[in-house]
């Protein structure tokens, strides 16, 4: 979780002026599965990690990690420079595929609700609202659920689908989430 003084309600605007489309929980707010909420423009991490990493700066400091559900997201190098600095992307197959974690380098972490990118804006905007109120503790299937987005049922679904592809090979699970072998659900 962040610090109180740090989260904003503002929407932040990246380096080349677009809209991060972020709403984070106000100070003092209650404790629960998200920080907040994200609704990217794309399922393309080069085009949108990069700027949420630049609109969570001032939450956690300096960003060194993020990570986020393999399946939901395009192909993108493990490290990336970002104003200056090399952040290490991380997918893993065992993450909620509507969430992203975004690490500070003094190990200061936010969890966020992320809003399918083709979702239409009404209820993307009152998805944004429910995972950043102040008293909600809410999981992320419920929050998607309660404002009419169907969750992702599988690993392996693209953000906003529900189509379930077959369970990887052990190995090829292993390889993937970074040397953690996981049972199958």
């Amino acid at each position: 979780m962040i610090s109180a003084q740090n989260r904003s309600h503002a929407a932040p605007v990246d380096q080349i002026g677009v809209v991060v489309r972020l709403q984070m929980k106000p100070a003092g707010a209650a404790r629960g599965f998200v920080d907040g909420g994200w609704w990217p423009h794309s399922n393309d991490p080069a085009a949108e990690f990069p700027a949420l990493v630049v609109a969570l700066g001032a939450s956690v400091g300096p960003v060194s990690r993020m990570s986020y559900h393999l399946d939901t997201w395009d192909a993108v190098a493990r490290k990336m420079p970002v104003q200056g600095r090399v952040v290490r992307f991380g997918g893993f197959r065992s993450m909620d595929t509507h969430t992203v974690e975004v690490i500070g380098s003094d190990g200061r972490r936010v969890s966020l609700l992320v809003v399918p990118p083709g979702t239409p804006g009404g209820t993307a905007r009152a998805v944004l609202r429910s995972a950043a109120a102040s008293d909600s503790t809410a999981s992320v299937a419920d929050i998607l659920a309660s404002n009419g987005v169907t969750p992702s049922t599988g690993d392996s679904s693209p953000l906003g689908t529900t189509s379930r592809t077959a369970e990887p090979a052990p190995e090829q699970r292993w390889e993937t989430e970074g040397g953690h072998l996981h049972a199958p659900a």
